[in-house]
């Protein structure tokens, strides 16, 4: 029998499977599709959350697959800059900030997880579909891709399922699907020139429209072509009946770039780096409202099971990583038993409901909305606009809610050697 069992092998789960079986448990990861593959765009990891990955030995296989990233820019629909502050080492952590390809970070986790806790260990199409307890275990029961039913059992459960968790649902069998802000997000990735230093990401605009740029990868020595990431967004009234659950639908060019078509700055011209992508993908930004209780005796939720969060401060792989810390911590200090769940979510709740009520609020990004606001037709001096000790404490303050404050990070002691 296993000491956890882990429903879902998206970044939250496989983490918490790498780290827990770190520290010595026994873990076994369910996932319900039948065949995990790279999905998805780019994604950033912060310090915290590589200082873990880097203690269970992931650096190499991150240096490999992704871009350190330098810094940070925030800049006014008229390609102004607002805001710039370094990142990862260069802002002195100890530990980089990372820009990954999502899918490509899911595929490093889960050939770590399988060469460390055996093949066996993680199995696809086995979607769980309820749970019970009983003698000191929770009874899982699975259903195959072939139909088949089956049964399995453990000490714990974590529920890492994602936004549309089936074991969120039987703990809440009332909320509803997801919460629809009115914002649209194509996501695309695009072959094109560095900009900048080569290592940047940058936002540009305002709350109802807004453009993300980042690379996750260096030039091609051949082509000098860099792979660039980035997200075109869009507002709109929430009554709308937009096409809101449709997670990998192909997005539509003409339904967003003609509001983009002036955004040529000097050091990007976005419309040509939107037209260059190979695929376009359509999202709409959602969120669950932050819940009360994650664990219910022996199961608990992790990651996007238990807080979704709009992907506002590059914070939601990061969140799911830290999860799966301080669920290892919280087994090691009271072994395979409710109480480490109690822990945990004692740790982990109050702080990312935090975070998932400021993202609704834009969190860092915020500061863009305050120059729309106050100088909607550009400036000639952004201190007549904002002052830097205003725009330093809403970066600081984010920083220090997200758990990603230097100063504090940096001393923070190991959990493995």
């Amino acid at each position: 029998m296993f000491d956890v069992l882990v429903a879902g092998a998206g970044i939250g789960g496989l983490a918490a499977a790498l780290s827990l079986h770190k520290a010595g448990f026994r873990v076994a990861v369910r996932e319900a599709v039948p065949e995990i593959r790279p999905l998805g765009v780019g994604i950033n990891l912060l310090p915290h959350s590589v200082k873990h990955l880097f203690e269970l030995g992931l650096q190499p296989a991150l240096d490999a697959s992704a871009i350190r990233t330098s810094e940070l820019r925030y800049y006014s629909k008229h390609g102004r800059l607002i805001w710039r502050e370094p990142r990862g080492l260069d802002a002195g952590y100890r530990w980089p900030q990372y820009s990954i390809h999502r899918g490509r970070l899911q595929m490093l986790l889960l050939d770590a997880a399988r060469e460390r806790l055996g093949p066996d260990a993680i199995l696809t199409g086995r979607a769980v579909t309820d749970l019970a307890e009983a003698d000191g275990r929770v009874r899982v029961r699975l259903r195959a891709s072939d139909g088949a039913e089956g049964e399995e059992e453990a000490r714990l459960l974590v529920a890492a399922d994602g936004i549309h968790s089936t074991i969120r649902r039987t703990f809440y069998p009332a909320e509803g699907p997801p919460i629809w802000n009115g914002a649209v997000l194509w996501r695309g990735l695009s072959e094109a020139k560095p900009y900048l230093d080569g290592r940047t990401m940058c936002m540009s605009g305002h709350q109802a429209q807004k453009f993300v740029n980042y690379p996750i990868g260096p030039a091609d020595p051949a082509s000098g072509l860099a792979p660039i990431n980035w997200i075109a967004e869009l507002r709109f009234d929430p009554k709308n009946d937009w096409r809101r659950e449709d997670w990998n639908r192909a997005g539509r060019i003409e339904e967003f770039l003609p509001r983009f078509a002036g955004w040529t700055f000097d050091w990007l011209d976005i419309p040509a780096l939107v037209r260059s992508a190979r695929a376009i993908y359509e999202y709409p930004m959602v969120d669950r409202d932050p819940l009360g209780r994650w664990t219910f005796g022996r199961a608990t939720l992790l990651g996007d099971a238990a807080h979704p969060m709009y992907p506002i401060g590059s914070n939601g792989a990061s969140q799911a990583i830290l999860d799966a810390r301080a669920l290892t911590a919280a087994l090691l200090a009271h072994g395979p038993q409710p109480a480490a769940l109690e822990q945990y979510e004692a740790e982990r709740r109050p702080r990312t409901s935090a975070i998932v009520l400021a993202n609704r609020g834009n969190g860092p990004e915020q500061v863009m909305q305050m120059v729309e606001e106050r100088a909607p037709d550009g400036f000639a001096r952004l201190e007549d606009v904002i002052g830097e000790a205003e725009l330093r404490e809403v970066a600081a303050t984010y920083k220090r809610l997200a758990g990603f404050d230097p100063s504090i990070l940096n001393g923070e002691p190991a959990m493995f050697a």
